[in-house]
């Protein structure tokens, strides 16, 4: 068995509205669509996220069992929380929330994670902690996380998503010192174009993702919707192609990315703070080989409605398809 894949952060129910269809509503929160999209990949997922016992924590929680994903809470008395994702006529999605952040100590955290990995097997360890979005950010759970982040450093690579909500934490300052507090102490971070475009207004994409990754990260990606993926390693910056597809909407195609990204390290045998310097060692070409790995895993997201990331026999199918193609494209070229 694998070792485990934390994931800490909000789940929520998605309320999707748009001019063309019947509103519908669906389980979501971009770290429990990491949890999701890790464990159709094959992962092992440890979930912290708080729900509560009402109706759509009821969604919820089915949501997480149908797909094996452990959850380390159970289910309170506070309201669950509830997103409502407006598309534009591209499929893109803006959201309002209406959410509530508890947790426990980081002690009793850090003790429900233990309970539910000696229920499993009580041999294995979370090897990697992913965690974003609210998590870092909104009180009062924010320091709960904050701790467990500095708690696991030692013992586990961390990869970050800020997915930041203007909407829920408004302060631009505070917003981007706990970013970079928490980029600081992370291994792997994805962020969107529009989270740093919000944090670093004065700033290019280009001078954002060097300045985060000379903070600690071996890895820093920036995805750009329909635009090439940028990304930052010690070797320098580069643009990476995305992965063309008809888009059906884009709610929870980041996230999709952001799990496969950690799939494709994890099969190589680079997370845990063991293998930290391997992951910082990483030659750009195998960097792109990951990357290209968690776009088709995003693309495929993209291309049916809602957050629905692909299973490993999915993006594996894709992967092989976009191989053939590419061979015979080759050939045909060798012909000319």
């Amino acid at each position: 068995m694998k070792d485990y894949v934390g994931v800490i952060g909000e789940a929520l129910v998605d309320v999707v509205v748009s001019d063309t269809a019947v509103p519908r509503a669906h389980p979501g929160g971009s770290p429990l669509n990491v949890a999701v999209g890790l464990a159709r990949l094959g992962e092992t997922v440890l979930f912290a996220g708080r729900y509560g016992t009402d109706e759509h924590g009821q969604v919820i929680q089915a949501h997480l069992e149908s797909n094996h994903v452990h959850s380390v809470l159970d289910a309170d008395e506070l309201a669950s929380s509830v997103a409502t994702a407006r598309l534009d006529p591209t499929g893109a999605a803006t959201y309002e929330f209406d959410l509530d952040w508890t947790l426990p100590t980081p002690d009793e955290l850090w003790d429900r994670f233990r309970t539910v990995m000696n229920q499993l097997d009580g041999e294995q360890d979370v090897a990697h902690l992913h965690m974003g979005s609210i998590a870092t950010m909104l009180a009062p759970g924010e320091a709960t996380v904050m701790e467990m982040l500095r708690r696991l450093h030692p013992t586990a690579t961390i990869s970050y998503d800020p997915n930041c909500r203007p909407s829920i934490i408004p302060d631009r300052a505070a917003s981007r010192a706990r970013a970079e507090e928490s980029v600081a102490l992370t291994d792997i971070v994805h962020a969107s174009d529009e989270d740093l475009h919000w944090l670093y207004p004065e700033l290019t994409l280009e001078q954002v993702v060097t300045h985060w990754q000379s903070l600690g990260p071996a890895i820093v990606v920036v995805t750009r919707g329909a635009t090439d993926i940028l990304c930052a390693t010690a070797e320098g910056t580069w643009e990476q192609p995305i992965v063309p597809v008809e888009v059906a909407d884009t709610v929870g195609a980041g996230d999709s990315f952001t799990a496969a990204l950690i799939v494709a390290l994890h099969d190589r045998g680079l997370l845990g703070a063991a293998s930290r310097s391997r992951l910082r060692a990483l030659p750009q070409a195998e960097v792109a080989s990951v990357l290209a790995f968690a776009a088709h895993a995003a693309a495929i997201t993209s291309s049916r409605p809602g957050a629905d990331p692909p299973s490993r026999t999915e993006l594996d199918a894709a992967l092989d398809a976009a191989t053939s193609s590419a061979a015979s494209a080759d050939g045909a070229q060798g012909h000319l």
